[in-house]
C-alpha cells in the first residue's frame, strides 16, 4: 500500500485506534485483570477500534522454553475471550502470527540509536538480571523496544494505553515515528500515550511492596486467573499483614492492608478508604476479599473452561484476527 494510499485509509477512520499488548511469560493474574484486561473488554473494545496482541515475540528476549511459550501464547488467547474481549469488536491476535511486525522492527533498529536502547530501564534490569543467574544477554532483548515499535507503529496506531512500567518504551516508540517521519517522510502516526483515568495496581499478596506479576517466583503471592476457589482463598487469607493491627488505607505506611482494601474495592466498586472503616481486624478483611476475588474470577474459569473445550472456534478467532490485523498493518 503506498503512502497515500494509508493516509486516506487513516482520514476515513470513524474511531480511534488503539493497540495493547500482553507478554506471555507467565500465568496471567489477578493484577492482569484488575489493571487491564478488565478495562479492555468493558472500555476499550466499545470505544475504538481496538487491537489486542499477544506478543508472544517479546518473550523469546529471555531465557525461555519454547513449548512453554506456545502454551501460554494459547492460553492468553484463551483467557482475553474468557474475560469479555468479542471478536466482532475487536481485533484478537498473536504477534508472530503477522509478518509485518518482524519487517517493521529491522526499520525501526536502523532508525534507533545503540545508546537509547542501552538506556532503557527494562534493558539494564533484565541483563543485569540475567548476568547474575549466569546466564547470557540475548540481542534481542536489546532491541525490544524496536519490536515493540513496530508493534504500535504498523497498524497506525492513534493511542497506546500504559501503565507506568511502559512508558519509557513507549516514548521511544513515539520518537521513533517522529524521527522516520522527518528522514523518510510522513509514514507513521505518532502515537498518543493514554493512562485511564483510574488505575488498579495490584501487588504481591506476600511481598505488598512490589506489583503482582507473571512471572513472580512466589507464587504464594500470586493469585492467577485460572486458580481454583480454595487455591484463592489460601492465597489471599495467608497475605501477610502489616505490624499495627488496626486497619487503616495508607500505601506508604500500611502496605498490606491497603493491597487488601484496593483488591476488596476493585471487585466491588468501592472505595478503599471508606472500607477500611468497615473492618477491625484483617481475619474479616482477608474473609472478605478472598470471597469478593473468589466471585469475580468464578465466570472467567467457567468461560476458560468452555473454550479449551472448543478449540476449533479459538483457532478460527485467530485465523481472523490475523488476517484483519495484516489488513490493517
Amino acid at each position: 500500500m503506498t503512502r497515500p494510499e494509508r493516509r486516506e485509509r487513516r482520514e476515513r477512520r470513524q474511531k480511534t485506534r488503539i493497540f495493547c499488548g500482553v507478554r506471555p511469560t507467565g500465568h496471567l493474574t489477578l493484577g492482569n485483570y484488575l489493571g487491564a484486561l478488565r478495562r479492555w473488554a468493558d472500555e476499550d473494545q466499545h470505544r475504538a477500534e481496538a487491537l489486542f496482541c499477544v506478543v508472544d515475540l517479546h518473550a523469546l528476549t529471555v531465557d525461555h522454553d519454547p513449548a512453554r511459550v506456545r502454551r501460554l501464547s494459547r492460553q492468553a488467547v484463551t483467557l482475553l475471550l474468557a474475560v469479555g474481549l468479542d471478536p466482532r469488536r475487536c481485533t484478537l491476535f498473536v504477534q508472530s502470527h503477522v509478518a509485518e511486525h518482524t519487517r517493521l522492527a529491522y526499520l525501526m533498529e536502523c532508525t534507533a540509536d545503540d545508546d537509547e536502547m542501552r538506556r532503557m530501564a527494562r534493558y539494564r534490569e533484565k541483563a543485569a538480571s540475567e548476568r547474575a543467574r549466569g546466564g547470557s544477554v540475548r540481542l534481542s532483548l536489546l532491541t525490544y523496544p524496536a519490536l515493540m515499535a513496530a508493534d504500535i507503529l504498523a497498524h497506525g496506531t492513534d493511542e497506546v494505553p500504559v501503565d507506568g512500567d511502559q512508558a519509557e518504551q513507549l516514548e521511544l516508540t513515539r520518537e521513533l515515528a517522529i524521527r522516520f517521519n522527518q528522514r523518510y517522510g510522513h509514514t507513521f502516526v505518532v502515537p498518543k500515550v493514554t493512562r485511564p483515568a483510574v488505575a488498579v495496581r495490584v501487588m504481591d499478596l506476600q511481598d505488598p511492596v512490589s506489583a503482582m506479576g507473571t512471572s513472580h517466583a512466589r507464587g504464594a503471592g500470586v493469585v492467577y486467573l485460572l486458580d481454583e476457589a480454595e487455591a484463592v482463598r489460601e492465597k489471599v487469607m495467608g497475605a501477610v499483614a502489616d505490624a499495627g493491627t488496626d486497619i487503616v488505607y495508607d500505601r506508604a505506611g500500611r502496605p498490606g492492608a491497603a493491597n487488601l482494601l484496593d483488591v476488596l474495592a476493585a471487585c466491588g466498586g468501592g472505595d478503599p478508604e471508606k472500607l477500611a472503616g468497615e473492618y477491625d481486624s484483617y481475619g474479616a478483611l482477608k474473609k472478605d476479599t478472598a470471597e469478593a476475588v473468589v466471585e469475580l474470577l468464578r465466570p472467567v474459569r467457567e468461560r476458560h473452561a468452555e473454550l479449551v473445550a472448543d478449540p476449533g472456534y479459538v483457532d478460527s478467532v485467530l485465523r481472523d484476527g490475523a488476517e484483519r490485523a495484516r489488513g490493517m498493518a
